[in-house]
């Protein structure tokens, strides 16, 4: 069986002027039947209050629709923000791409 997926790799910082056309981009993947959408992070230096907030809204309509959303390859900076907050525990964190695709392409 094989899963729709789709990968967004975002860069720089992820703040309110990326939010919009971030949600787009989900919105479109959606509407396409993607069923797991992965957001690596490799490239993002930094995430600031809205940039997070985005996430979570993505994250409520992808789960909303029954799909899956998962995040790979945070910084030191954005996984403190992630503890911080609790979103560790609230989103699905990879170490990186290849730990995301043994965990959930395998399964």
């Amino acid at each position: 069986m094989s899963v729709k997926l789709e990968v967004i790799t975002p860069e720089g910082i992820l703040d309110s002027t990326k939010a919009e056309e971030f949600r787009q981009m989900v919105d479109e993947m959606l509407a396409a039947g993607i069923e797991v959408i992965l957001i690596d992070l490799k490239d993002i230096t930094f995430i600031d209050s809205s940039g997070l907030g985005t996430l979570v809204v993505i994250l409520k309509q992808v789960r909303g629709l029954d799909r899956k959303l998962c995040i790979c390859s945070i910084n030191d900076q954005v996984r403190m923000l992630f503890e911080l907050t609790s979103m560790d525990r609230v989103f699905e964190v990879y170490e990186d791409r290849a730990a995301f695709e043994q965990a959930v392409l395998s399964a």
